[in-house]
């Protein structure tokens, strides 16, 4: 019925490489005719009579124009992408090539895919389940290793599986009691109760551990938000430099020099971190310009999953105090990192030196004097500020940086280890499984009290209803349309 409605019975075409010049190019068809529709454009062989996973060299042509010399491939039902029959051609990257060969294949008979609409036919003829389909575009999109490992993991299954365990459980049960409902004037009771409970416990345990999984899988693929916050002159466009490792922001001693926010992606341990510098904060200030950057500066504070907030060493020593980029604005932050920078103006150069003197052997009164004193200001500073979360580090010359980076993926896995296995990294599983656990709460408080299998039915088809949206056993053609319609064109 599907099928009919939409036209899923049709030969589709598309450009399957990115849009542009490039070495190559690669053009797939799926659909009944799609064999019959580049045969009659290939004249080297016969590509009818070739056997499925095959790869024939030869030149296109349009009566006598040749198109372009290709290579093509032929993948047979049901053994392809989309369970149908499938030609890629792999032709010259030419913008203009391609677009001749797909206006070729149209006139004889092939119509431009939609968006996502080889997937979603792999899809309807069950190569894969909806969340395998939609782990496809995750996996495109990627663009760190935890986003690439989380995606294929789904892709291949892994999540699947996961739900296929519980929803055939929870299939079981709702059977057994069904079969109750039958023989309801005969007080039986089919479903082992004790087993039940113990079913219901594991797939809340295992719900709860997914539902769990989306803060890290949020993180994964929309990456960490990282606001560089602090004084004017405090050192937030050098430490953006040192953590690129690269000269992306202007540095200069005139305080208030970084007016408007400036994002870079930097990945630190498979980890994808956004990190906004943005224009130094301070009570009162009469360029307008100044105070409209620190009006965004504090929006982009309210946005961050974390505050970097960057202190001036230099600055404390004289104040003998530790004062925050805005008072009390981000005090209360569980997401804040507090980080003091130019502490190399105290020590850095000077241990260098000192290491230089005693390596050679070199005695000299004056590196050892400089020495001494630079160890009195550096514990002098830990003692002022005895803050066991505070960084120390000189974005100047990079010292303390590695640290940093430490804390903030520390700062996202909260103590624990790379999740290996299912993340859960889409809303819309997510919404679905909140909706799970809140039906296996219901069947389990059922449970509580004893109540009868007819209202405890109601429960397990609830729960049972959102795994099969989760996995596209229950879905509709609108909803279809949507999640594949985010999709590149020619996947």
């Amino acid at each position: 019925m599907l099928a009919k409605l939409t036209g899923w019975d049709d030969t589709i075409v598309a450009l399957a490489t990115a849009p542009g010049i490039g070495a190559l190019g690669v053009i797939r068809l799926s659909g009944p005719k799609a064999v019959e529709i580049v045969n009659s454009l290939f004249h080297s062989k016969d590509l009818s009579v070739q056997p499925s996973h095959t790869l024939h060299v030869g030149f296109l042509k349009t009566g006598d124009e040749i198109l372009d010399e290709v290579v093509v491939s032929i993948y047979r039902t049901p053994k392809s992408y989309t369970g149908e029959d499938v030609v890629e051609i792999s032709c010259h990257g030419s913008t203009h090539i391609e677009e001749k060969i797909i206006s070729a294949c149209v006139q004889l008979g092939a119509r431009l895919a939609r968006p996502g609409e080889f997937t979603q036919r792999a899809f309807l003829k069950g190569k894969m389940d909806l969340t395998q389909a939609e782990a496809v575009a995750d996996l495109i999109a990627s663009h760190s290793e935890a986003a690439r490992l989380s995606a294929l993991h789904t892709m291949r299954g892994g999540f699947t599986h996961d739900l296929k365990s519980l929803r055939d459980q929870l299939l079981g049960f709702s059977a057994l009691i069904e079969l109750e409902l039958d023989f309801s004037q005969e007080d039986v009771e089919f479903a082992d109760r004790k087993k039940f409970y113990n079913l219901i416990e594991e797939a809340r345990r295992v719900t709860s551990e997914l539902i769990e999984s989306f803060k890290y899988g949020n993180v994964i693929r929309n990456g960490v938000h990282v606001a560089i916050i602090g004084k004017p002159n405090a050192g937030k466009s050098t430490l953006l430099n040192s953590l690129l490792n690269e000269q992306r922001a202007i540095v200069s001693e005139i305080a208030g020099t970084t007016r408007d926010t400036i994002e870079e992606v930097i990945v630190i341990e498979g980890i994808e971190f956004r990190l906004i510098d943005t224009a130094g904060i301070r009570a009162h200030t009469a360029d307008q310009i100044e105070q409209l950057g620190i009006e965004r500066t504090h929006e982009k504070i309210a946005q961050a999953d974390i505050v970097l907030e960057i202190l001036d060493a230099t600055n404390m020593l004289q104040t003998g105090h530790l004062s925050g980029a805005n008072g009390n604005s981000v005090s209360d932050k569980k997401n804040r990192i507090r980080v003091l920078n130019k502490t190399d103006l105290f020590s850095e150069n000077v241990l260098h030196l000192h290491a230089s003197a005693e390596k050679s052997g070199f005695v000299n009164t004056e590196i050892e004097f400089m020495y001494d004193a630079s160890r009195r200001r550096e514990s002098s500073l830990h003692a002022r500020f005895p803050d066991p979360g505070l960084i120390f580090i000189s974005a100047k010359t990079s010292v303390g940086i590695d640290k940093l980076k430490r804390a903030l993926v520390d700062r996202v896995l909260q103590g624990k280890k790379m999740r290996e296995g299912t993340v859960v990294t889409n809303a819309r599983h997510y919404d679905a499984l909140i909706q799970v656990a809140a039906s296996l709460n219901e069947i389990r408080n059922g449970l509580d009290n004893n109540l009868p299998g007819d209202l405890l039915s109601l429960d397990i088809r609830r729960a049972l209803h959102y795994l099969g949206e989760i996995t596209g056993e229950i879905t509709n053609e609108e909803q279809l349309s949507w999640i594949f319609g985010k999709f590149c064109i020619g996947k």
